[in-house]
């Protein structure tokens, strides 16, 4: 099952500081731009982890989440990063 779709807005959600992707992008907003298909279910055993969603930041960047690390914006209309 997918969790969001393409134009979605979304804020990332990496709550372990340890992680290294926490510092740069913990709190940030953006946009699905795409989902990719894979099959790391193989792996985890959750049908969800089949989802990569491919988020356009307000850096210009693009960057790769899974579902785990992905929630609803705090605020429709909040264009800010953290």
């Amino acid at each position: 099952m997918q969790r969001f779709s393409k134009g979605d807005r979304v804020r990332v959600d990496i709550p372990d500081e340890t992680d290294p992707d926490h510092k740069q992008y913990h709190g940030v907003h953006g946009h699905v731009v795409t989902v990719l298909t894979d099959d790391a279910k193989a792996v985890t055993g959750d049908e969800r982890d089949d989802h990569l969603y491919r988020v356009s930041l307000p850096s210009g960047e693009t960057a790769d989440f899974r579902w785990r690390d992905l929630r609803p914006p705090i605020d429709e209309d909040d264009n800010s990063t953290s």
